[in-house]
């Protein structure tokens, strides 16, 4: 049975993509499935923001096939871990879990590599490429480090 893995941000356009595309390009797809989806109801059904597109691109990962998606209160049944961008976003997750089972398995992505100091990835969706460039950079050291404790 495959572990499956769940990357929340606010609108699944910008960070929980490139996040989603980041650890399936360091895990064995015959053991791990990576999704995405956003705590907002806008992109369900759209493409990731270019900007994410192309710097996954630039960086050898290809996400322009994915598409947003509405976090559900059923994704805590379908997946062994969620992994969210932000604080905001965490507590709108949460605000949905029904018991501590589901809660448990909700976390702030950059608790990975900051513990316990509730870092938000920030959002780059009103800034220009170097936001997303940064993100990029946190979100790819955050996925290594949940891909070396999880493999």
């Amino acid at each position: 049975m495959k572990t499956k893995i769940l990357m929340v941000c606010l609108g699944n356009i910008c960070r929980s993509p490139l996040a989603e595309g980041l650890l399936k390009s360091k895990l064995d797809p015959r053991k791990f499935t990576v999704d995405s989806a956003g705590t907002g109801h806008w992109h369900v059904g759209n493409s990731p923001d270019p900007r994410s597109v192309e710097v996954a691109k630039k960086n050898g990962i290809d996400i322009s096939a994915q598409r947003g998606m509405q976090f559900k209160p059923t994704f805590f049944e379908a997946y062994d871990h969620i992994f969210v961008m932000d604080n905001s976003n965490y507590r709108d997750v949460m605000q949905l879990a029904k018991s501590q089972a589901d809660k448990d398995k909700v976390s702030l992505i950059l608790d990975e590599v900051f513990p316990m100091e509730n870092v938000d990835v920030p959002d780059p969706y009103h800034g220009g490429v170097d936001g997303f460039d940064n993100v990029f950079a946190m979100l790819d050291e955050a996925t290594t480090i949940i891909a070396d404790r999880i493999s």
